[in-house]
């Protein structure tokens, strides 16, 4: 027998014992119920959230069906990142084109699409140069990265002494490098070691931020201009131009983490846009893609983005060309339809009704920019913050538990008012006549 002919009989031989094992095959079976999705997600998913018992089958504009048919109001906007709403036509449509006809590359080579993003992207923000990346927690890590380099590139920091500051309450992430940062003990505890060359000062605390400045080793602070998973936590009017004359003054690069905050969420394009300054990385995410793709964007001046070249960063996805496309149609959306302008409006009747008509005995404050509010609760600890929460959902409303005292409530930018009146509603009924 020759050498082919062997080797031919082998492969039908270990062919027909494969076709022979007890393989799992893709089912296509479905569940039934609610109740039957949670049970099956919890046998083979990791046990890293912890859901509201709802599950989701259908989403459109600011209302989601779970799969037994019940409406929901969606005011949790998968966590800020559904700006443009639920299935948008013109995202959806962008999205669909170009995967008929290119989605990825690698940046091995050119496509033609990545231009035209980061065309569009310098102009609008006013800056000269995009990294682009997949996620929100990439956009943090690569700015850091950035930071540091420039660091000892530019501001000649001693090799491996370069220091990072970060405020007190951030969240940018879970990586190793984002929870090093927290001061959340569930993010970092056991996780360690921990990223070195971080410090964390308080929050809207000049004075603590100045001390820190003055390490001549300090290459960057970076911080969130409104607090998202803090619980829409604002800083006092003032603080953000100080961050901007301190990190000038001590010659210390401002990150500005616009991954929940940015692209309207807060009633301004930019949440910075609110005292007028400009930081010298800004980070993009969550609604870049109106939540359809993950897609995100460090932006910065040519002094500090050149410091990257060829090799010492880069990600298999980031600016793949369908991103691209999807990004293009998110922005177009945020512009032409005036969502910025439509978030500052209903922000400011959420905020005003939810101040007026709460029960005071029920909650403490409401507070938020743009559509990114929290309800800080006069309660007896999380247990009560979960059960209210479920009490939303049964009443037809999707919102998020923050920690052992608030709610948080971020919808689409697309709500009208008579929606937003309606979501009032069920926030104040259930909310005052809750039992704790």
């Amino acid at each position: 027998m020759s050498g082919l002919q062997n080797r031919s009989s082998q492969l039908f031989k270990y062919t027909r014992l494969f076709n022979n094992v007890n393989l799992p095959r893709l089912s296509s079976t479905t569940a039934k119920s609610s109740a039957e999705v949670i049970q099956r997600e919890k046998k083979v998913s990791a046990n890293n959230y912890d859901p509201s018992p709802v599950v989701i089958t259908r989403g459109e504009g600011i209302f989601m069906w779970d799969v037994e048919g019940k409406k929901y109001y969606d005011f949790v906007g998968g966590f800020a990142t559904l700006n443009q709403g639920h299935c948008h036509p013109k995202i959806i449509k962008a999205m669909t084109d170009q995967l008929n006809r290119l989605h990825h590359t690698s940046r091995a080579i050119f496509h033609d699409s990545l231009y035209e993003l980061n065309e569009f992207l310098t102009k609008q923000f006013d800056y000269e140069k995009v990294l682009n990346m997949n996620t929100g927690v990439e956009g943090g890590e690569s700015s850091v990265k950035i930071a540091r380099k420039w660091g000892y590139r530019v501001k000649k920091i001693p090799q491996n002494q370069a220091q990072v500051v970060f405020a007190h309450g951030n969240f940018w992430g879970r990586t190793i490098a984002a929870i090093s940062a927290s001061t959340d003990p569930t993010s970092f505890d056991e996780f360690g070691p921990h990223v070195p060359g971080y410090q964390i000062v308080p929050y809207d605390d000049l004075g603590k931020l100045e001390q820190a400045l003055r390490n001549p080793n300090v290459c960057a602070f970076m911080v969130e201009p409104l607090q998202g998973e803090a619980g829409a936590v604002v800083p006092s009017l003032g603080y953000l131009k100080g961050v901007r004359e301190l990190c000038t003054k001590y010659n210390v690069l401002w990150i500005d983490d616009e991954v929940q905050a940015g692209l309207g969420r807060t009633g301004k394009m930019l949440a910075v846009d609110y005292e007028n300054v400009k930081p010298d990385l800004l980070i993009l995410g969550k609604a870049l893609s109106g939540g359809v793709y993950p897609i995100s964007a460090v932006l910065g001046n040519s002094e500090v983005m050149d410091v990257l070249t060829p090799g010492t960063h880069g990600s298999t996805y980031g600016g793949n060309a369908l991103a691209c496309k999807v990004a293009l149609a998110s922005l177009d959306v945020i512009i032409s339809e005036g969502l910025v302008e439509n978030a500052f409006k209903m922000g400011e009747i959420f905020r005003s009704e939810l101040n007026a008509r709460l029960s005071k005995d029920k909650a403490i404050k409401v507070r938020g920019r743009g559509l990114l509010n929290a309800i800080v609760l006069n309660t007896k600890g999380v247990s009560d913050v979960y059960k209210l929460n479920n009490e939303l959902k049964s009443n037809g409303m999707i919102s998020k538990p923050i920690g052992s005292g608030a709610l948080r409530f971020s919808p689409p930018l697309i709500i009208t008012e008579a929606q937003l009146r309606e979501g009032i509603d069920i926030i104040v009924n259930t909310i005052n006549n809750f039992k704790n």
